[in-house]
């Protein structure tokens, strides 16, 4: 893992993984803002990722995460939860490079069930594969896990842990200055 030299916590790993959610909860015990990315993506489009991908294509999904993690990273004191796929692009990889990374891992039985019960899952998220569930999510894992092994300045498993005890783990990794107040 690299070491880092951070203002920003940005979150990382496959869908399900519980990115969203613990970044609005480390935020809360950081007094930082936070944001997911894949949301203000949605809202810069003014439609679901899913929709993005039909009707424009994948391309065009990645580059607007490009433009939005690049504006993202500039923030200040903010954790950021990224897509999955976000990690993929290394202009992407350079605009946190400064971060905090946090790779937030899973089990395949853990992402597949967390999906499959995740009522948003299908409306806002489109297969990145052909097959789809289980296939894809280990066809994926495959292909991601060695570049989120980079980039990250941490691993936490979420697996079996709510989000709260993933934020917990989070915060007691950061270093000092993340449980300051001071904007100095």
């Amino acid at each position: 893992m690299r070491p880092c030299s951070p203002n920003n916590v940005a979150l990382i790993g496959y869908r399900g993984t519980g990115k969203s959610t613990v970044a609005r909860l480390l935020a809360l015990r950081l007094g930082y803002d936070w944001v997911d990315a894949d949301v203000e993506i949605e809202l810069r489009a003014g439609k679901s990722i899913a929709a993005i991908f039909a009707d424009d294509g994948e391309t065009a999904f990645r580059d607007l995460e490009t433009a939005v993690v690049a504006a993202l990273a500039g923030r200040e004191r903010t954790v950021i939860a990224l897509g999955g796929g976000a990690a993929l692009r290394e202009e992407n990889r350079s605009a946190i490079a400064e971060s905090f990374v946090v790779w937030l891992q899973a089990s395949v039985d853990a992402i597949a069930g967390r999906l499959d019960t995740d009522p948003t899952t299908a409306a806002r998220r489109p297969n990145l594969t052909i097959a789809g569930g289980r296939a894809e999510i280990e066809s994926l894992l495959a292909q991601r896990e060695p570049i989120y092994r980079r980039l990250a300045s941490a691993v936490v498993d979420t697996d079996d842990k709510t989000p709260a005890e993933v934020a917990d783990a989070i915060a007691a990794l950061l270093p000092p200055k993340f449980h300051t107040t001071d904007t100095a």
